[in-house]
């Protein structure tokens, strides 16, 4: 279905190798190691659960959601100018 200069398929290529880079960032920026037993930022313990959920679990569920939402609230990703966006 490509049509000019690219071969059949190329697009999806294009497409499968942003998926694979993407998630592969994301596996770089989970913790790994050992979990700690108390929070790094507010030093309250971090539940058994939470240590064994996650390996190299360093915030609790609240210090880990208020960082979540400095990440988010710092604008990430750009959601604007994407074209799902434009169609809703």
């Amino acid at each position: 279905m490509a049509g000019g200069w690219s071969r059949d398929g190329a697009v999806q290529d294009q497409i499968d190798a942003s998926v694979d880079e993407a998630v592969s960032r994301a596996r770089q920026r989970l913790p790994s190691g050992e979990s700690r037993l108390t929070c790094e930022e507010c030093e309250q313990p971090i539940p058994e659960a939470r240590r064994q959920a996650i390996q190299g679990v360093s915030l609790c569920v609240a210090c880990q959601e208020a960082s979540d939402a400095r990440a988010e609230a710092s604008g990430s990703l750009n959601r604007r100018g994407s074209k799902d966006s434009q169609l809703r």
